[in-house]
């Protein structure tokens, strides 16, 4: 794919692009700032990722206690560590399986990847939110509110790692040499994303519907659609083109225009996906049945047995 190619948006492109630059977002800011004013990081989090990944190993076993210890605190970001947990987890199989035709550039992306998440998770609980990506401050400020739904904190969390943090970890680890195996690994990690994500509409059908709330099903799905408007196919190629254009493009050129599309088109997602189709009542009235139902652990419940 040449660069100008690449760098033309698609239609579901720009229909995210238009969404993202309608959402302000420095009002956010301060909002999520004025709510955590005085309130002190929590160190035992801290302890848990403040340094750096070391290894595929290390990502996958902190992932599994961070979600661990933000489930037992009741803390909502545990939802999407759910999904993302137990894709590392999948993913490191497959490495260890001899999956990948590279499988040491599979492992430098997996913790790549992980690492774009851990950077988020410490500025948010550090109260560093002006160096925070717009994406990942709606979903952790979203989270931490606790006026979102479980599924919204799930896709949330999805689409600032997915639509946002997936073309850095391509520039992260590099798309050269040999492009086109690095590709098909790529490519290869992407259908794990989708059979996870697939794998979370399911599970979040089914805890709702442990805890009562029907019709959740129409709200939401099928999920791949509500995500980044692009579905996930589309973004896990808008990564990839991101890629091409950073690698192929002059530094000055590629640079600014794929940190403007990349931010702006994960900020329409995350916008979408905070006005979901139902009224302020209705909305409460989902709400009271998640909490007295315990949708969060139902989730977990259901996505552990389904995976």
């Amino acid at each position: 794919m040449i660069p100008i190619r690449a760098a033309v948006p698609t239609l579901a492109e720009a229909r995210a692009l238009l969404a993202g630059r309608r959402r302000a977002v420095d009002g956010e800011r301060d909002a999520v700032a004025a709510e955590h004013a005085g309130e002190e990081p929590d160190a035992a989090l801290l302890d848990l990722v403040s340094e750096p990944f070391a290894s595929v190993a290390d990502v996958d076993e902190r992932l599994a206690r961070t979600e661990s210890y933000l489930r037992e605190r009741g803390d909502r970001r545990a939802v999407f560590l759910t999904v993302y947990s137990r894709m590392t987890a999948t993913v490191r199989t497959a490495i260890d399986d001899g999956a990948f035709v590279d499988s040491e550039w599979a492992a430098a992306y997996l913790v790549a990847f992980a690492e774009r998440y851990r950077r988020a998770l410490v500025a948010f609980e550090r109260r560093a939110f002006d160096s925070l990506p717009r994406p990942w401050l709606l979903a952790f400020g979203a989270a931490a509110r606790g006026e979102t739904l479980v599924a919204q904190d799930a896709l949330l969390g999805i689409n600032a790692h997915i639509t946002y943090d997936l073309t850095y970890t391509l520039g992260d680890v590099g798309i050269d040499p040999d492009r086109g195996a690095k590709l098909e690994d790529h490519d290869r990690i992407n259908a794990v994303l989708a059979r996870l994500v697939q794998t979370a509409q399911d599970a979040l059908v089914e805890a709702y519907d442990a805890v009562g709330v029907a019709g959740i099903d129409r709200l939401f799905d099928p999920l791949d659609d509500r995500l980044a408007l692009l579905g996930l196919r589309g973004v896990r190629e808008f990564a990839w083109r991101n890629a091409v254009l950073r690698a192929d493009l002059p530094r000055w050129v590629g640079g600014p225009y794929v940190d403007w599309r990349t931010e702006t088109v994960a900020t329409g997602a995350a916008a979408v996906l905070l006005a979901p189709e139902f009224d302020a009542e209705a909305g409460e009235r989902l709400r009271d049945a998640e909490a007295e139902g315990d949708a969060a652990g139902a989730f977990r419940k259901a996505f552990g047995r389904l995976t």
